[in-house]
């Protein structure tokens, strides 16, 4: 494409703001059009030009009075308008790839006039229309069961391999079970699909979480916390503010997240079927947060309080499939990890140890996370060596993951070395390091 017939790109200030932003992140097109035409100036005939429309189906979107959901249209239309993938929910466009990174192919020789292929070829005005007919199915219960199994399915994945390359089909059938919600269905289906499209916003807000895209898990989170609220679920409320108590801890908010947590406690306490279990979880997020303010007698308290409600677990016990994860390994990982954020290092040490030889070796970026927890535990006690080598694992298991989260604990670890940069324990990691993860070396090397 040459520079002259390159589409010319939306003002910054269009595209970095909010309204833009939350009318993208849910494919409102009537909204996006209208900004487009009243801040750029691309008006609905240039609008159908470049994103492949006819002018009266742009007329119809931005009226209101039809929608656009197909894959195909929303790429034209990112493309069409310079529109940045993840502001869409679709994988990085080709053309976001900066020049002077890309390589610079040589300008393919023009075409003969007769080979060219003119607009006649490209498929007709309605086909997006055509093609939502055959999408359209009867919801029953099996058809929310097959929803909640690809949630479960993501979730693995997400811990093997991290949720980089999930995030597009995460978003785009979240975007697709939201399309459904438009629609009169019976209200067990209808409340099933709230349910779903909540787990599935918790799912994309995870994975920008553990990218560390802080703006974007915000949003998907808060999306999260209203779909959960439009039905009354205070369990998965519950959830999602636990998940936002963690962020904020990240973000160095320690008081946010106590406000998060305290929340989420609030919204358990006053649920229908509240398990031990989801208690036992939420004990362990305040005493994080508690840890993080540095308020000894509270942390402790909540660790008592996690370990009691653990402890009045029963076998009938029906356990929401989100808290499922949350096992004695976990508990005890994490009452370690609570330990640490607070400074108690030798209480810290053994129970990290404990819960990683019992951790399931395929949670790739749990062994990471946790041997990280455990090797800082080491190195704040003097134990440089044995700090290196378990650095070392964490960094086997980090290079089997995309978890920016996980490769930030790596970097503060590194930082943490520079007192025994010479020694030859903590040369052999750095050579490690350079090794397993070079997509972040400049950021972590001298």
């Amino acid at each position: 494409m040459t520079e002259q017939s390159r589409p010319r790109e939306l003002p910054a200030g269009l595209l970095t703001d909010p309204e833009m932003i939350d009318a993208c992140r849910v494919r409102d097109f009537a909204r996006v059009f209208r900004m487009v035409k009243a801040r750029a100036g691309i008006y609905p005939s240039m609008l159908a030009r470049r994103c492949d429309l006819t002018p009266s189906r742009v007329g119809e979107v931005m009226a209101g009075r039809r929608q656009l959901l197909h894959m195909d249209v929303v790429e034209r239309i990112s493309d069409g308008l310079r529109i940045p993938g993840h502001m869409l929910g679709l994988a990085r466009r080709p053309w976001e790839t900066p020049r002077r990174l890309g390589v610079v192919e040589p300008e393919a020789p023009q075409e003969p006039e007769a080979a060219k292929v003119g607009p006649a070829a490209l498929p007709g005005p309605d086909v997006d229309s055509i093609l939502a007919l055959t999408t359209r199915t009867t919801l029953n219960t099996a058809t929310l069961e097959a929803f909640q199994s690809s949630i479960q399915d993501y979730w693995r994945r997400d811990d093997q391999h991290g949720g980089e390359a999930l995030r597009p089909a995460i978003v785009g059938q979240l975007r697709y079970v939201v399309g459904l919600l438009k629609e009169n269905r019976p209200p067990s289906i209808q409340n099933g699909l709230y349910a779903v499209a909540a787990e599935l916003a918790r799912l994309a807000g995870w994975t920008y979480f553990d990218a560390r895209q802080y703006n974007q898990a915000r949003a998907y989170f808060t999306e999260a916390l209203q779909l959960a609220r439009d039905i009354n679920d205070r369990q998965t409320m519950a959830n999602v503010l636990a998940c936002m108590s963690l962020q904020a801890t990240y973000q160095d908010k320690p008081a946010d997240s106590l406000a998060f947590v305290t929340a989420a406690q609030d919204q358990a306490r006053t649920a229908m079927g509240t398990t031990p279990r989801v208690l036992s979880m939420l004990s362990i997020r305040e005493a994080f947060a508690h840890a993080t303010l540095g308020n000894r007698d509270s942390t402790h308290r909540a660790i008592g309080e996690a370990h009691r409600h653990f402890g009045a677990i029963r076998t009938g016990d029906v356990d929401p499939s989100w808290v499922t994860y949350f096992d004695e390994p976990k508990l005890i990982v994490d009452t370690g990890i609570a330990h640490g954020r607070l400074g108690e290092a030798a209480t810290a040490e053994p129970l990290i140890a404990d819960a990683l030889r019992r951790e399931n070796h395929a949670n790739q970026r749990g062994r990471a996370f946790h041997s990280f927890w455990l090797a800082r535990t080491q190195l704040d006690q003097g134990k440089l060596d044995q700090a290196c080598r378990t650095a070392t694992q964490a960094l086997e298991s980090a290079s089997a993951v995309a978890s920016e989260r996980v490769t930030g604990h790596l970097r503060e670890f590194y930082d943490q070395l520079a007192p025994h940069r010479q020694e030859p324990v903590a040369l052999a990691f750095e050579a490690r390091l350079r090794a397993l993860l070079p997509p972040v070396s400049g950021s972590i090397h001298p």
